[in-house]
Order: C-alpha cells, then structure tokens, then sequence
C-alpha cells in the first residue's frame, strides 16, 4: 500500500490539498491565500514530499510514517508533533518551533535544524546524519540511540539534552564540550 495523497486527506472540512494551495498563495502574499493550520490534522503516512509549509501551524499533528524528504518548514509550529519514523531527509526546519516533537526512528539526515526549538524532542534511534543543530535548544531532549554521524552541534547548548549512547567520534562538538564532559566523569 503507497503513502495517502493530499486530496484524499481531509482536516476541518477542506482538504489538505487545498489546505496547501491556499497556504502556497498566503507565502506568496496573493489573494485567497491563508495561512496552513493542520492544528491536531491526522496526516500519518502522507506522501508531503516537497511541500512549502514555511511559517505553518502544525501543533499536535500526526505525521507518523509520512514522506516529508525535501519539505520546506522554517518557522513552522510543530510543537508536540509526531513524526515518529517520518521521513524528513534534506528537509529546511531552520527556526522550526518543535518543543515535545516526537522524532524517534525518523530518517532526518541532512536537515537545517538551524535555531530550532527542540526542547523535550524525542529523537531515540533517529537518523541524524549531517543534521546542522547550531544555536538550536535541546534541552530536555533524548537522542539515545540516534544516529549524529558528522552532525554539527557547534554553538549549541547541549546541557540537559539526553546523549547517552550516542557515537560522537565525527560530530563537531561545542568548543570545550570534551573537557566538560572529563571533568563530570573525573
């Protein structure tokens, strides 16, 4: 069975194609455009690849299993969202709002999770490949399990985030990170 379609895909009483559509003239600043609010919008194993949802209101929406590679979501609200095992490969989430997100199993690799709000996101055994994390807040979050294979964490305060076993040999680290760690574990 393949992924939904966005027109068969309904929230509030209007499509989510046509949710897309109006959103696509809201970013363009046209007439009859409005702003994306997929507030609580069940759109588990949806095939959203691409997608301009730059600046949209996503809180509480399923997403779990859906196609997301490539999409388009600086400044969208994704606050407690669940992405659980979505597929965000190369997606733009600079300065997405994401605190209590649910990213566990989810191939992220190669995102702009640039000044992201990332507070109590779950990212246990997610793909997180070449992720850009600089200046993010991860405090409270867990990556137990992910995968950050040459992740770049620099200028990103990693206190409280949860990193137990997690391979950081090809991460880029904050300046002085190793030497904090030594001096918790002396």
């Amino acid at each position: 069975m393949g992924l939904r379609k966005p027109k068969s895909i309904h929230h509030n009483g209007k499509t989510v194609a046509a949710i897309l559509e109006a959103h696509g003239l809201f970013f363009q600043g046209k007439d009859g455009g409005a702003r994306a609010d997929l507030t609580g919008a069940d759109i588990s194993g949806a095939d959203l690849s691409g997608v301009n949802l730059s600046g949209a209101i996503l809180r509480n929406a399923n997403f779990e299993g859906t196609d997301l590679r490539r999409a388009k979501l600086p400044g969208a609200d994704l606050s407690g969202a669940n992405l659980r095992k979505a597929d965000l490969r190369n997606a733009d989430l600079t300065e997405a709002i994401l605190p209590g997100a649910d990213l566990s199993e989810a191939q992220a690799s190669g995102i702009e999770f640039f000044r992201c709000d990332l507070s109590n996101a779950n990212f246990q055994g997610a793909q997180l490949r070449n992720v850009n994390l600089r200046g993010a807040n991860v405090n409270g979050a867990k990556f137990t399990g992910a995968d950050l294979g040459v992740a770049i964490l620099r200028e990103t305060d990693l206190s409280g985030a949860d990193l137990t076993g997690v391979d950081l040999s090809t991460t880029l680290m904050p300046k002085g990170w190793a030497q904090a760690a030594k001096q918790k574990n002396a």
